[in-house]
């Protein structure tokens, strides 16, 4: 097979060994599309490696066709069109990972499409829902609303019927955002968004991606026994943390990642995202989208231009362009 490799930070379609037969529970995906994520960008970087046992090739979501099961799959055949929710491998033309971590394409959406979906959407999931236990009635303040995890955020408040609120880099990525079901937004450019969330009746639940220079003012609009869920460092690993405020409003801090979970944790999130967000998928109510795609041998421009954040939604890499549908 052929797979993306790190060569002194240059990015190389290379042969590679085959991954040979998948185990128990396991089945081998020949994969036609794959995600760009910013936790590439960090791996890329040195600031985020795979862990342990888990392939060093990027790629944390892939779709494609089953080509091969192991014993004890159950759920899939060869043949099958699926996308997956993997720890590393998916720049490459074929993957092995869990049945757990496997889910089939929704009626109606195609190969590309279906790649959009894994990542971003179980992140999602289980941080509002999961970590975050929503609650009829409560307020969503979503940062990087305009990004692929902020973008399915939005959308699952809105099927859910809690209020969102997005800060974002333009005022045109807000018009996008209240399209697409968000109450209203900030245009980060202008400053502290804490009044405009105020005046929305603050966050009962903060999805954050950037850490540490958003932490006192996240403080300051979190609710009583608000939950501020940290996805990502992107404003830094370190800030000041005001204790008074957090005892006094009982606020609670949760830092989550989704790739260092276990298989079996990400089954009940994939299981969780299948029941309740699949039948929404199916009917148009919910829709995975896409901001460009490019060829896999042009991965470093792909990259670039999700670093860049100027765009709205995912970023894709198509593998196999012969079975792109």
């Amino acid at each position: 097979m052929h797979a993306i490799i790190l060569n002194d930070q240059t990015l190389e379609w290379r042969e590679q060994p085959s991954l040979g037969d998948p185990g128990p529970g396991k089945l081998k995906i020949h994969v036609v599309w794959a995600g760009v994520n910013h936790a590439d960008l960090g791996q890329r970087a040195g600031n985020y490696p795979p862990p342990p046992g888990e392939s060093d090739i990027m790629g944390l979501e892939v779709s494609g066709t089953v080509s091969q099961v192991g014993s004890n799959v159950e759920r899939f055949r060869v043949g099958d069109r699926v996308c997956a929710l993997l720890a590393g491998g998916g720049y490459a033309e074929e993957v092995i990972v869990s049945e757990r971590q496997v889910l089939p394409v929704p009626e109606g959406i195609s190969l590309r499409d279906a790649a959009a979906i894994p990542e971003v959407f179980a992140t999602a999931w289980l941080n509002l829902f999961m970590e975050g236990g929503l609650s009829s009635g409560e307020r969503v303040l979503v940062h990087a609303g305009a990004s692929g995890v902020g973008t399915a955020a939005i959308q699952l408040c809105n099927a859910f019927e809690h209020s969102c609120f997005v800060t974002v880099g333009s005022d045109a990525k807000i018009d996008f955002c209240m399209k697409l079901g968000a109450s209203t937004g900030w245009n980060r450019h202008q400053g502290s968004f804490v009044e405009a969330v105020k005046a929305f009746g603050g966050a009962d639940l903060i999805l954050d991606p950037v850490g540490g220079s958003y932490l006192g003012d996240n403080q300051r609009v979190l609710n009583a026994d608000g939950r501020l869920i940290i996805i990502g460092l992107l404003g830094g690993r370190s800030a000041e943390l005001d204790l008074g405020r957090l005892l006094m409003k009982r606020q609670r801090i949760i830092g989550s990642t989704l790739r260092s979970q276990s298989s079996t944790a990400k089954g009940a999130i994939l299981d969780a995202l299948y029941e309740h967000a699949w039948p929404r998928f199916e009917s148009g109510e919910i829709i995975p989208l896409i901001d460009r795609t490019w060829p896999i041998r042009q991965v470093e421009d792909a990259m670039q231009y999700l670093e860049d954040n100027d765009g709205i939604g995912k970023v894709l890499l198509c593998i196999d362009d012969e079975l792109n549908d």
